[in-house]
């Protein structure tokens, strides 16, 4: 019996235009989302700590992180400092 994957319903659903569309919308707020947990976490520090070192609110974070926000270059900017990144937007 073969395992119904989530890459396998992906590619499925990938073949809908009006979902491929969506998919791709969110493709920049899935990265940003995916950079700051994944470096948060590297770091050891809280949504509340990040957000007080951006001088920001956890909920500002979390929102961030659950790709429910579309933060201005500034915040991001804010945020990248307090990991000690930087940001780099590309167009392709």
């Amino acid at each position: 019996m073969k395992v119904y994957t989530f890459q396998d319903h992906l590619k499925e659903s990938l073949k809908n235009p009006e979902f491929k569309k969506a998919w791709e919308e969110s493709e920049a707020e899935y990265q940003v989302s995916r950079v700051l947990i994944t470096a948060r976490i590297k770091r050891k520090i809280s949504q509340k700590e990040l957000a007080k070192r951006a001088n920001t609110t956890q909920a500002v974070i979390s929102r961030l992180e659950g790709m429910n926000a579309n933060p201005s270059i500034g915040l991001l900017q804010k945020i990248a400092q307090a990991l000690n990144l930087k940001v780099k937007i590309q167009f392709e």
